[in-house]
């Protein structure tokens, strides 16, 4: 186990990064930071020129590859480091140097357990993007079939363990200190993010969810996933199908190439809901460099490294809440949050439906354009602490989705309006999951369920309750209280009381 002062001394060097860039300031102005924290703050200011305007980004860049991975997690928690830092983490896209080819070779040979010419008639030794975790390269199979092939840099395993660890420690010693930075659960933020860096550091496990993305995904026929090559793929490395496209971060391109952005815009919001409401299972990093359009009008999507999933009960309560924003029945949106335990009990339903109100009328039917989403998140984040929320890191994970596709959608098309284009969508959902037609089928499947565990209920009860012997029933037994033998008193007094009841027991007996 790592020493807290190693832990401390990584801290005071990461955070003496975060100075120079100007990123500790507002925390450093935050009246709920803890006072040790704000000491630390200040021995990692010393001799240090803060600029005028945070750059949040670039520190957690300058800091390493574990860290740029912490910062695309907190990019989703505005509510823990506040939304200017949270728009700026924003930014942080992976594009770092790459590993040389040489390096990388070796990797694949060694993973795969076959030189490099029996497994691809060619690969190109430039890399197509450097990522923090992995770099991608194009190749083709023996069979002629170009592929992008993704491995894990050399080391990165043990890099991100030992950051963890540290970030583990740190959000440890920060909760402990209770108050408001204990209801945002900085504990829980660091466990989901080792949970999204373990997925990424197996690439079977991202294959695996690009194969079940793609069978859900077969129901919506404009959004396509890239095929897994299985054979090529193992935990270092990824061989999936190349995808010959235009990104969606390129407009001008889009527009030449005779794309209907209105329609490309409707299709990525209609896939991610889809699978964020009907599957309960969705790509959590739609950004506009995971996105390409095809000839065909197709959206597909790579990089399914960070993906989400909702059970079934939070699926119907989101898409209650959505249909209750879109149509203004705040009650309902409120009934769901108590309902959900999403709210404490003890405030007031009705002042939680007030304060739901006051942020959802300004923007109810307005375009995208049009909305103010700092607004909108300020006022959002005002009622987590004026009604005792605690962080959903499920629901944090899915709505930082949202607003990610709600912006790509509006870079394709600036006048989309995304809640009209959720709104039919959501309500047919709900017609189907709890209409009469629904509720019925739901009670004759959970009533059969009940039918055809009868049988080993009864064996279960005739084993708890065999059928009485030859022996007549035991009279019934009185009350009587355990005296408890805590005290050397109490041991000794039911010690002798034990005692006299077994020596009459034995003289009755012969």
């Amino acid at each position: 186990m790592t020493r807290p002062a190693t832990h401390i001394w990584r801290l005071l060097r990461w955070a003496r990064i975060l100075a120079r860039h100007g990123a500790l300031r507002g925390l450093e102005r935050d009246p709920n930071t803890p006072a040790p924290v704000r000491r630390l703050i200040k021995i990692a200011h010393i001799g240090v020129r803060v600029p005028t305007t945070p750059r949040y980004a670039d520190a957690f860049q300058a800091i390493g590859p574990a860290a740029i991975k912490l910062g695309q997690a907190l990019a989703t928690r505005p509510d823990l480091v506040g939304e200017e830092a949270a728009h700026d983490l924003a930014r942080l896209q992976d594009a770092i140097p790459p590993v040389p080819f040489a390096t990388i070779r070796e990797a694949i040979e060694r993973s795969l357990e076959k030189p490099l010419d029996q497994l691809f008639a060619s690969v190109e030794p430039e890399a197509i993007g450097a990522a923090s975790i992995a770099q991608v390269h194009r190749a083709v199979t023996l069979d002629g079939r170009p592929v992008a092939i993704k491995v894990l840099r050399p080391g990165i395993e043990d890099e991100m363990a030992r950051a963890i660890e540290t970030y583990e420690w740190a959000a440890a010693q920060a909760e402990a200190f209770g108050g408001e930075i204990a209801r945002l659960r900085p504990r829980l933020t660091i466990a989901t993010f080792r949970q999204w860096t373990l997925r990424e550091l197996d690439l079977r496990r991202e294959a695996a969810s690009a194969s079940e993305l793609a069978e859900h995904m077969a129901a919506e026929p404009g959004f396509a996933v890239p095929a897994i090559d299985w054979t090529r793929t193992t935990r270092r490395v990824l061989t999936l199908e190349w995808i010959d496209g235009i990104k969606l971060s390129k407009r001008a391109e889009l527009i030449a190439a005779g794309h209907d952005m209105r329609a490309l815009a409707s299709c990525l919001v209609r896939a991610f809901l889809r699978q964020a409401i009907e599957d309960g299972f969705f790509h959590a990093d739609l950004h506009q460099g995971n996105l390409f359009a095809l000839r065909d009008g197709r959206l597909v999507a790579i990089d399914f490294g960070i993906m989400g999933r909702v059970n079934r009960q939070a699926r119907l309560w989101l898409a209650e809440i959505l249909h209750g924003l879109i149509t203004g029945n705040y009650d309902r949106v409120a009934a769901i949050h108590f309902e959900a335990g999403y709210v404490p009990a003890h405030h007031n339903q009705a002042e939680f439906a007030t304060a739901l109100r006051a942020v959802g009328e300004p923007i109810r039917g307005l375009p995208v354009k049009d909305i103010s989403i700092g607004q909108m998140l300020d006022g959002l984040f005002a009622i987590t602490r004026d009604f005792d929320m605690e962080t959903q890191p499920h629901l944090l994970l899915l709505q930082k989705t949202m607003v990610m596709v709600e912006g790509v959608a509006t870079t394709l098309d600036p006048d989309i309006n995304m809640w009209e284009v959720a709104g039919p969508f959501v309500k047919e959902w709900l017609r189907d999951e709890l209409g009469p037609e629904a509720w019925l089928a739901e009670r004759l499947r959970a009533n059969l369920d009940t039918l055809v565990r009868l049988p080993d209920l009864v064996r279960r009860i005739e084993a708890r309750y065999p059928p009485p012997g030859a022996a007549p029933p035991p009279p019934p037994l009185p009350q009587v209280e355990i005296v408890g033998t805590g005290g050397g008193w109490r041991y000794a007094a039911v010690a002798l009381i034990s005692a006299i009841v077994g020596a009459a027991a034995s003289w009755l007996l012969h």
